[in-house]
């Protein structure tokens, strides 16, 4: 299988990172393209893949083709490489870029996937969102699963959650930083070294994150089970929901979901 990448940026890189490891494709089945000479030697050096001098030459060699371009970008690249549409398979990562709107200006014909990874897919662990226009077959589509699998978790949902999928998983990593930076903050206030400070603190929210993803419990219930009663916990809870925790990250996370409609 051929596969292609129009960009490569970070989020690409880790993509095809993982497609590569998991020996989805081979080097030589892999190429993306890049807008100079410079990032295009470094995409064969530093990924051992095929550079492209176009991204028309990335739509005419691959059988899927991510689009891996910032959405102000589409625009400009869907009008390069429409000339070039046949049967591929298009994956799209931008926000607010709908499937009618991608299938308008790559035709009616067009196979379309809507995707929304997450950074964490550097490490292996992302969590990506797919949905898909008809044009795209189930066979297909679990092709497209199956690289995206190759760098964290994937799963299909309609196109009506995939602003919402921004909010919660495509942005969330940034909320999570802050939540990690403050509570390092806090142990540095109290004397801990900062660098042993982000350690336990990244290693308590992993840690907690796979807890409740193995276990399958309510994460009310796993939080009442580190609050005894009396305790410290309980205490550091009651703060939390004074200043208002829950509301903020609600807030936040809506006002996301609201900008990535109006993209």
């Amino acid at each position: 299988m051929k596969i292609g990448f129009i960009g490569c940026g970070n989020m690409a890189k880790a993509m095809i990172n993982g497609i590569l490891a998991g020996n989805l494709a081979s080097h030589g089945e892999v190429m993306a393209s890049a807008k100079t000479e410079a990032t295009r030697q470094k995409i064969r050096e530093q990924l051992g893949i095929l550079a492209a001098e176009s991204n028309r030459e990335v739509a005419e060699y691959a059988q899927i083709v991510f689009l891996a371009v910032k959405p102000q970008f589409f625009e400009e690249v869907l009008a390069e490489i429409r000339p070039a549409v046949r049967q591929q398979i298009f994956v799209s990562l931008a926000p607010g870029k709908t499937i009618a709107w991608l299938q308008e200006r790559l035709g009616d014909g067009a196979k379309i996937i809507r995707t929304m990874p997450n950074t964490p897919a550097m490490v292996g662990a992302g969590m990506t969102a797919l949905c898909k226009n008809e044009a795209v077959t189930q066979e297909e589509a679990a092709a497209v699963c199956a690289l995206c699998d190759s760098f964290g978790k994937t799963e299909m949902v309609s196109e009506s959650m995939i602003d919402v999928v921004t909010g919660v998983s495509g942005s969330s990593p940034a909320y999570v930083f802050m939540f990690l930076e403050a509570m390092a903050d806090a142990a540095v206030a109290d004397g801990m070294p900062r660098a042993q400070a982000y350690r336990f603190a990244a290693q308590a929210v992993m840690g907690s994150a796979k807890l409740m993803l193995e276990t399958g419990e309510h994460p009310g219930v796993l939080k009442d089970m580190v609050c005894s009663p009396a305790g410290t916990t309980i205490e550091a809870v009651r703060v939390l929901e004074e200043k208002g925790l829950r509301s903020a990250v609600i807030e936040a996370q809506r006002a996301c979901v609201k900008k990535a409609k109006g993209l």
